[in-house]
């Protein structure tokens, strides 16, 4: 099924409240949990739960590295950020179409070496929401970076999933990560070995579950992935698309400046240029069909909609419903 095929509606505020029979089960927040980390909605016929992997400290140039240091300071001020480091958001998403589980990136995991604490949390937090790894028939992977593949890599996890489990990504994406290239990257001292040996143990631990696709592919009815390139050769985006509603997971084609200041670059990128493009040409698509917009870094439940504001974009969060 083509994106063509797929027919797009704004929601109304209630349109996407999740009823109470929802294969969703709400689970148990926990005592020591006293701000939320899972958010439910129904997408048409799909359920959709937006689940909090944590938050990873990184400085605050990531965000803009090309910008105008006093710019980019300004900006940090006027969004009330601290001026050097900040807490960047962790974002996963777990969808159910017909019968199967799908689980759209896999969180930090653990690494020690990086010192990252309240990242990683995922695993925990899908158990939280009553979602048993066991279940899980599908992984679709935005692209091979440590935050979104370490949960797999984290010992004891392999063994709790399906012997049959499908894990999706571009092909392109796969063949980049067996000599990838940082030579056009900003990332602080530790994160490109960090990077490195994930994927490396990643691709070794799971190669034989790896399903690639060129350009785009049905994970499930109504779900489709496909290839953007920019943030890395292979990055993909999701759309979840069912009766007259829709939601893209953007992973990290968009960040939280790149609404204000979407040609700015992010340390993370490795063809900087192509992930601007990329995201404007994402932000624009998104502005024309309204449609809802999940990200990996943007602010939990990072649940929102994308507005044009002159030459540049505005991020409009939905009003949280319960």
């Amino acid at each position: 099924m083509s994106q063509s095929e797929v027919k797009i509606h704004t929601p109304g505020p209630l349109q996407n409240k999740i009823p109470a029979e929802s294969a969703f089960h709400p689970g148990k927040t926990g005592k020591a949990e006293l701000v939320p980390s899972r958010y439910a909605l129904k997408i048409g016929d799909i359920d959709v739960m937006v689940v909090s992997d944590g938050v990873l400290p990184l400085p605050t140039q990531m965000m803009g590295h090309n910008a105008d240091p006093t710019i980019r300071a300004n900006w940090m001020a006027d969004m009330f950020l601290p001026p050097e480091s900040f807490d960047w958001p962790l974002n996963a998403v777990v969808v159910r179409s017909g019968d199967q589980t799908i689980l759209l990136d896999a969180g930090l995991g653990l690494d020690p070496d990086l010192h990252l604490p309240r990242a990683g949390q995922l695993v925990q937090r899908l158990a939280a929401a009553d979602i048993d790894l066991g279940s899980v028939t599908d992984i679709v992977l935005t692209h091979l970076h440590m935050d979104h593949i370490g949960g797999l890599v984290v010992d004891g996890v392999k063994e709790r999933l399906r012997p049959d489990l499908k894990i999706h990504a571009a092909a392109s994406e796969v063949e980049f990560w067996k000599n990838p290239d940082f030579t056009h990257t900003k990332m602080p001292e530790g994160f490109p070995a960090a990077l490195r040996a994930t994927a490396k143990r990643f691709l070794e631990e799971y190669g034989s579950h790896i399903r690639t696709f060129d350009e785009q592919y049905e994970v499930a009815p109504g779900v489709i992935v496909r290839r953007t390139g920019g943030h890395t050769p292979g990055h993909a985006v999701i759309r979840i698309a069912s009766g007259n509603e829709a939601l893209t997971f953007a992973g990290d084609a968009v960040f939280a400046v790149g609404f204000e200041q979407p040609d700015w670059h992010n340390g993370f990128e490795h063809d900087p240029e192509e992930a601007a493009r990329v995201r404007v040409d994402l932000l624009r698509q998104l502005a024309d069909t309204r449609e809802l917009l999940v990200a990996t870094h943007l602010p939990f439940p990072s649940l929102g909609r994308v507005a044009v504001a002159g030459d540049a974009f505005r991020w409009v969060p939905v009003f949280w419903d319960y």
